[in-house]
């Protein structure tokens, strides 16, 4: 859990990513040596702040997005939303700007529907705040803020090493309308012909996904993956013995809706721990639910 809460420390909000990718980016190049296999590294200018790992002959592709939720400081006091993140007085926000670090309240007037900060100075306009970290950890679970995306990634990376064949995308923006995915995907399609994904990231706990019980394979959210791609994933969990829970939504979104509606043929699942305390300082998984994701992972990349 040392590294997850080193990845959940990393000020990442979606459209700058940069921290988090240079830390990747290291990460791998550190440890790849040690992987099962060793993986071709794909960064640069053309894919921004994205990374690619492409391992062997692969037949699909991990997505997990890198960014977080947070704000963006308007004029004066106010700030702007970064994604949807929950809304609450007094939650302890961070970032830094050319007068150095900060350490701020979040303030709102419900009346006014006012979205500001407490500081002691003027913040300089453009620069984005993060909820502060505060990470725990118990034998049964770990709750922080930013395990929506972080323990994602942190899942990719427990299944990249013992990876022989796939892809494990790692992109940008996604809490805010995404948009890396679409060249990422293309690229994929293009220079390896898959057009199988999978996306690893954070769901909701709600009455019909509970806490404890398995990782959840959702069929649908605002958007329908194919049937029978998600039916092919759900045999592989039930073959490999892995705890799950099926999810059915009427909302919600992913890296999946850039496959969905690319100009290739890619089919898509969404397979991810669930959390309560969504989008929170105080997001909360069961450690059980982490171990069932990365497991299936690494069913579902030798399997599918």
């Amino acid at each position: 859990m040392k590294l997850l809460e080193q990845l959940c420390k990393i000020h990442a909000p979606a459209g700058n990513e940069r921290l988090l990718s240079d830390f990747l980016f290291n990460y791998i190049e550190k440890h790849k040596v040690q992987w099962k296999a060793n993986p071709v590294v794909l960064s640069g200018h053309e894919f921004q702040d994205c990374i690619l790992l492409v391992f062997g002959e692969p037949r699909t592709a991990i997505f997990a997005h890198m960014d977080s939720i947070g704000f963006t400081v308007r004029y004066g006091h106010q700030l702007v939303p970064i994604g949807s993140p929950d809304i609450k007085n007094g939650y302890k926000l961070v970032g830094e700007d050319a007068l150095g670090p900060i350490a701020c309240t979040l303030a709102y007037d419900a009346e006014e529907g006012d979205l500001t900060y407490e500081f002691e100075r003027e913040i300089e306009r453009g620069t984005e705040l993060t909820f502060k970290c505060d990470f725990r950890e118990t034998e049964e679970a770990v709750q922080s803020c930013y395990l929506d995306n972080r323990l994602g990634i942190w899942s990719a990376l427990q299944v990249a090493e013992t990876l022989e064949n796939g892809i494990i995308a790692f992109s940008c923006w996604e809490e805010h309308g995404g948009g890396s995915v679409s060249y990422l995907s293309r690229y994929i399609y293009e220079q390896y012909g898959v057009r199988q994904g999978l996306i690893s990231d954070i769901t909701w706990v709600t009455e019909g996904v509970q806490a404890g019980k398995g990782v959840a394979i959702s069929l649908r959210d605002s958007l329908i993956p194919r049937r029978s791609y998600v039916q092919r994933i759900i045999s592989i969990a039930k073959e490999a013995g892995v705890p799950y829970q099926l999810e059915v939504e009427g909302a919600g979104g992913s890296d999946a809706k850039e496959l969905q509606r690319s100009h290739y043929p890619w089919d898509w699942c969404f397979v991810g721990a669930p959390e309560d305390n969504v989008h929170t300082p105080n997001e909360i998984v069961h450690k059980a639910d982490i171990a069932s994701m990365v497991a299936l992972y690494r069913a579902l990349m030798e399997k599918l």
